[in-house]
């Protein structure tokens, strides 16, 4: 009887390791009306809005840089990048600060709502569009109970080249 039980408790370790590497968990965002989620382990840490020195030339959607314990940090105010319709600085304005391919950025958003743990098939791939519009960093969309979560890849989106914040040998991660 214990060489059943056995077998029984390593199936049932074995069922929820498997279970377990079908989730994965998200940090949620509101940017405009629209809810975003991005890979919980690309974010380093969550701080409030601080004006952040302004880069002559730099496009509008970077914001500029802040010195975080000795670590020069680009910000991107990805409400601006995304083309929200207002984007207003209150007290929920945060700033995500991002490990992207072993560089540091600071991401501007409206608000944080919290971290959430999808499993697989509550993920349906993004839709395919056929426009002008860069949706290539767009991983999936998520229902969770009314929400709908816009899922992306955020190592795409801050690496890509309109961007300018890495360059094509920095290594992915």
């Amino acid at each position: 009887m214990d060489m059943r039980n056995e077998a029984s408790q390593l199936a049932n370790h074995h069922s929820a390791r498997v279970a377990a590497a079908k989730k994965a968990e998200f940090l949620t965002f509101r940017l405009g009306g629209e809810e975003y989620g991005i890979d919980i382990l690309r974010v380093q840490e969550i701080r409030s809005f601080e004006e952040p020195t302004r880069i002559a030339n730099a496009p509008s959607f970077i914001k500029g840089v802040v010195n975080l314990r000795g670590v020069i940090v680009p910000v991107v105010d990805l409400r601006i990048k995304l083309g929200c319709d207002t984007v207003e600085y209150n007290g929920f304005t945060v700033v995500i600060v991002l490990n992207v391919r072993g560089r540091v950025v600071g991401a501007v958003v409206d608000s944080v709502s919290d971290v959430l743990e999808l499993s697989s098939d509550l993920i349906k791939p993004a839709p395919e569009m056929n426009t002008t519009v860069d949706t290539s960093f767009v991983t999936g969309i998520a229902s969770v109970g009314e929400r709908m979560l816009i899922l992306m890849d955020i190592d795409a989106l801050m690496s890509s080249a309109d961007m300018g914040l890495m360059d094509g040998t920095q290594s992915l991660q």
